[in-house]
């Protein structure tokens, strides 16, 4: 008989951010393993190019214009994809932004204020709010759910220069650990995916900064830049029913930077 947990058919899988990046590599790769996708992000022409691509792969594709840093947007975002497709199991935050790189001493809070409205605020909306709908569910007899925060290498190493960057983070690994232990009486699921370096839009100035590749790469052990497509499989795990029994984690995907 075959091994079936990883089939996401008649699933539904919501994803943050998901029309670039290591959003747009989890939700191709839950669109291929047969869940139906839900994608938000800012931009209307990147959401079409995006649904466009995972709508060939045969589920169903939903994208909605979603600033997750504005609660009321992640409110409507959630119920609207709940009355299109009829329920969400997967959630996946990982919208958010990279930060002002910059001494600690001459940062302001204006720069604070802005990476810990998506970062941290949308995170915990969108979490919430998922949360709500997977309780109510469960309370109808329909248990369980996937919450998926996404945070960074930077919560859990000393990050010079990004301290707010790092701080949200931080958060993020926290808030899924409250929701893991108090969720799971409805047998909802809160993991933290922390990625190291990965080639992506928001990294692409420190691709190009020969010193980061001087510096960064040597300390890889796999010796590569990460890659979106690198998420697809912990994307289709955490959503499905293989890991029933995983919750409150930080699993980081980093080629090995954070042990070498």
């Amino acid at each position: 008989m075959a091994y079936t947990p990883f089939d996401l058919t008649g699933s539904v899988a919501l994803v943050t951010g998901g029309n670039r990046g290591i959003g747009f590599g989890m939700a191709s790769a839950l669109a291929q393993a047969g869940a139906d996708v839900v994608v938000w992000g800012r931009s209307a022409d990147q959401n079409a190019a995006a649904a466009k691509e995972l709508g060939t792969f045969g589920g169903r594709v939903v994208t909605r214009e979603v600033d997750v840093a504005v609660e009321e947007q992640v409110v409507e975002g959630m119920a609207a994809a709940v009355a299109e497709l009829g329920r969400v199991d997967s959630v996946f935050a990982n919208a958010g932004v990279g930060g002002s790189p910059g001494p600690f001493i001459d940062s302001t809070t204006a720069q604070l204020r802005a990476v810990f409205g998506p970062n941290v605020d949308g995170v915990y909306w969108t979490l919430r709010e998922a949360s709500r709908h997977m309780v109510e569910r469960a309370n109808n007899g329909d248990p369980g759910g996937s919450l998926v925060g996404v945070a960074s290498l930077a919560a859990i190493e000393g990050t010079a220069r990004n301290q707010a960057y790092a701080a949200t983070k931080g958060a993020v690994v926290s808030l899924v650990r409250g929701a893991a232990v108090e969720l799971a009486r409805w047998g909802v699921r809160a993991n933290a995916v922390l990625p190291g370096w990965i080639a992506t839009d928001m990294t692409a100035a420190a691709q190009a900064e020969p010193k980061v590749a001087e510096k960064v790469l040597p300390r890889v052990p796999i010796r590569r830049w990460g890659e979106v497509t690198d998420f697809g499989g912990l994307a289709v795990y955490l959503a499905s029913s293989a890991s029933s029994y995983h919750t409150g984690d930080s699993l980081v995907v980093d080629g090995g930077y954070s042990i070498f």
